[in-house]
């Protein structure tokens, strides 16, 4: 298993794999939608992201950086926003691989913390980012709003 960055050529396999992320959170499949949406994030350049290929144009997994600020500490951070594992690759450490290169990349790009939203009965997810350093925020709610 190789921990890469996306490439152009990857759009076909990616695409195939972000729709099945957006079909885990009881998103309608849209194959289409996850093309352009990958296409749009790669070349407007306004996201990073990792791929865990399995060779033979096989990717098993993903994780997506968003650049953003923090107002408070007056610096650069990323939002890990996507992380993906496909149901058969779960288990082996792709998902740790992945949050790795995230956090490595963070590092090199000068961003001063990573931030990240699970659900709160996602306890096997917890349990690796808090295995690899990550601190739950038990003081603030995270809110959302609909504007469209």
């Amino acid at each position: 298993m190789e921990i890469r960055r996306y490439e152009p050529g990857d759009l076909a396999e990616f695409a195939r794999l972000f729709n099945d992320y957006r079909v885990f959170y009881e998103q309608p499949s849209d194959l289409g939608l996850a093309k352009r949406f990958i296409a749009e994030r790669t070349q407007a350049d306004d996201s990073v992201i990792f791929v865990a290929d399995a060779g033979d144009s096989m990717l098993t997994g993903f994780c997506q950086l968003y650049p953003s600020l923090c107002s408070i500490a007056a610096a650069p951070i990323y939002v890990l926003y996507d992380l993906f594992v496909s149901p058969a690759s779960r288990r082996a450490g792709v998902a740790r691989q992945l949050l790795q290169a995230g956090a490595s990349r963070a590092k090199s790009d000068g961003k001063v913390r990573m931030d990240l939203t699970t659900a709160r009965d996602n306890l096997k997810a917890q349990a690796l980012y808090e295995s690899l350093g990550w601190i739950r925020d038990d003081v603030f709610y995270t809110y959302n709003l609909a504007v469209k």
